[in-house]
């Protein structure tokens, strides 16, 4: 018998989550399959909106990002440290500020990608086979101050921001892993009593609506999660 699995993703937009998604396919499992979806789900609900969508390490496909910038979807993601690219034009400058806040800037530039082709050999067997991408795409690489041998790489496909911007509007992502601990630790959404979507989706909603009082009275207020939580 199948293990049923149930998967949700929020989309925030800084103060308030602005989107809610359940998935209960098991494809969904792979954030390179649910991701993109949530994020073409919130473009077409807000059309006209100039956003620029903040995703961590679990989406990675250099196929995926590609056609984001053929949907004119702008997007930062944190890369995985080492991917293989080629640079096509540096945009560091000898006197250019390097300094990003708690990075310290090692490469600004724009690159083509790898990324990988499944093939099946002879023998049957999968094997992956290296293909160049050539969609233009921006890679910074920046150093953290407190952990010298800690790196950052950042790919974007927005070319007119400062590195800084592109640092910090990806350091605005915190505010959504905040936000996912406050609801599964403080409201307890971690506890799904069914796995029936219908069911799942009125759980999530109720919780929603109360975390999202909380937010307003949080903000309105200049206090943390708990104490809004035990004021309110």
């Amino acid at each position: 018998m199948a293990k049923k699995s149930v998967k949700y993703s929020i989309a925030f937009d800084g103060v308030l989550p602005c989107q809610v998604n359940i998935f209960t396919e098991s494809k969904y499992t792979n954030e390179d399959t649910a991701l993109p979806e949530v994020v073409r789900r919130h473009v077409k609900e807000e059309t006209g909106l100039a956003n620029i969508y903040a995703l961590d390490r679990g989406l990675q496909s250099t196929r995926t990002m590609k056609d984001f910038s053929k949907e004119s979807i702008p997007f930062i993601i944190r890369a995985k440290e080492n991917r293989k690219y080629i640079e096509l034009e540096s945009f560091m400058t000898q006197n250019g500020d390097t300094d990003l806040g708690n990075l310290t800037l090692l490469k600004d530039a724009k690159v083509y990608l790898y990324t990988g082709v499944p093939l099946i050999t002879k023998k049957g067997t999968n094997r992956w086979k290296e293909e160049l991408v050539e969609t233009p795409f921006r890679l910074i690489i920046a150093q953290s101050k407190q952990e010298p041998n800690k790196e950052f790489w950042f790919i974007s496909n927005e070319f007119d921001f400062p590195p800084k911007a592109i640092a910090d509007a990806y350091r605005r992502r915190w505010d959504i892993e905040v936000f996912f601990r406050f609801i599964k630790q403080e409201l307890n959404i971690s506890h799904l009593v069914s796995l029936n979507k219908n069911r799942i989706e009125v759980m999530l909603y109720m919780t929603l609506i109360v975390a999202m009082l909380v937010l307003i009275y949080k903000h309105g207020n200049g206090i943390g999660y708990k104490t809004a939580k035990r004021r309110f």
